[in-house]
């Protein structure tokens, strides 16, 4: 049996080290430029980009007689590679300590984003240098995820190092000997739901349609603000909502573990048709659109929001559009009002330390 320690000295003495050129630094930075990011999430941009260039030259140079199709759609999670049937997407880290990788959980439940190997990338940036940490199929990810559930924070899976394989030529048996479906898992059983193979269908038949509230359908789980059992809540929802909308509300309670903390999510949606713009454009231009307005307010006659509890909106692939953070004494926070066409997806995620809860809607 291997010494655990002698495994990990040895991972660091013998790395698989790829040089960064001038061009991948300068590819870097026009991709990371173009993303709509706020400056921490250009840089993880920045150094996902790095991680995912550094990755192909390393594949290139081991497999140099076979295409290696380059995917930048989902960057700013991690960037993946095609090579025949298989995927491998580069997590991008900067300076391994920890010996905690975190893994976006987009890159798994999104089939578009999701890949047969999740490489762990180590981008020293300073001094132009990567090392390719190891590996992790697919396929285990998701086993070790339903036998232990691995612990999330910002919306990242948490792993241990332990669980990579530390050896990245065993990527080239695998691939040159073994199909890519033995990796690939389409479905998965979880403690108490069973996961459906197209997990895009389970996201949208499962998204609260806002349409359906200006019809007067009510969603389970959602209330309308009136009949919230909370005096003051509805009466504060009241007073800052002064128009006729339509508001609904879901009490979200974040956990034991967090002295039962409890909190409502409220939304105030309005409907915004082409009739209310110039009537010279043609309707099929301008689609119906929802304006939205997301709220959270303390229950159980708190005064108060928890400290540093987030509320943020999310696109379908599980970008950050939109993130605010509660204040000491802040009594609720909201997101900037917007809107979206028919039929289209977006998400609203509470946080508070490692707790998070997401609800998904559609236009």
């Amino acid at each position: 049996m291997p010494n655990s320690i002698y495994s990990q000295d040895l991972r660091f003495l013998l790395p698989e080290t790829v040089w960064l050129e001038q061009e991948h630094f300068l590819l870097a930075h026009q991709i990371s430029s173009s993303q709509r990011t706020n400056p921490t999430d250009t840089w993880q941009v920045y150094l996902n980009t790095l991680a995912l260039l550094a990755l192909e030259v390393w594949l290139q140079e081991r497999l140099p007689n076979q295409e290696i199709i380059r995917d930048t759609n989902f960057v700013t999670t991690a960037g993946n590679l095609k090579i025949g049937e298989y995927k491998f997407c580069a997590i991008a880290t900067e300076h391994l300590l920890s010996e905690t990788i975190a893994i976006p959980q987009q890159l798994i439940v999104n089939p578009e984003s999701s890949a047969h190997f999740y490489v762990v990338v180590e981008v020293l940036e300073e001094q132009e240098e990567v090392v390719i940490r190891g590996f992790l199929p697919h396929n285990k990810l998701v086993e070790v995820n339903n036998n232990s559930e691995l612990p999330i924070s910002e919306g990242c899976y948490q792993l241990p190092l332990s669980l990579f394989d530390i050896e990245p030529n065993h990527l080239l048996i695998y691939q040159n000997y073994v199909e890519a479906a033995e990796f690939a898992v389409s479905v998965a059983e979880n403690k108490d739901t069973q996961v459906s193979e197209n997990v895009s269908k389970i996201l949208h038949s499962t998204a609260t349609k806002l349409s359906e509230w200006l019809q007067g359908v009510i969603n389970q789980g959602w209330q309308t603000i009136d009949s919230i059992s909370n005096p003051e809540l509805n009466l504060a929802f009241s007073t800052r909502n002064l128009d006729k909308d339509t508001k609904r509300a879901k009490i979200i309670d974040l956990g034991i573990d967090l002295g039962n903390n409890k909190v409502a999510l409220l939304l105030n949606i309005s409907p915004e048709t082409s009739s209310l713009v110039d009537s010279n454009i043609n309707k099929d231009e301008n689609p119906d659109k929802i304006k939205v307005l997301a709220q959270l307010y303390p229950m159980d006659e708190e005064r108060f929001l928890p400290h540093n509890i987030k509320l943020s909106l999310l696109s379908k692939s599980g970008k950050v559009l939109q993130e605010v953070t509660s204040r000491i004494q802040d009594n609720y926070i909201q997101l900037k009002p917007f809107k979206g066409e028919a039929g289209k997806q977006f998400s609203i995620q509470v946080s508070l330390g490692d707790v998070s809860i997401k609800e998904d809607f559609e236009f």
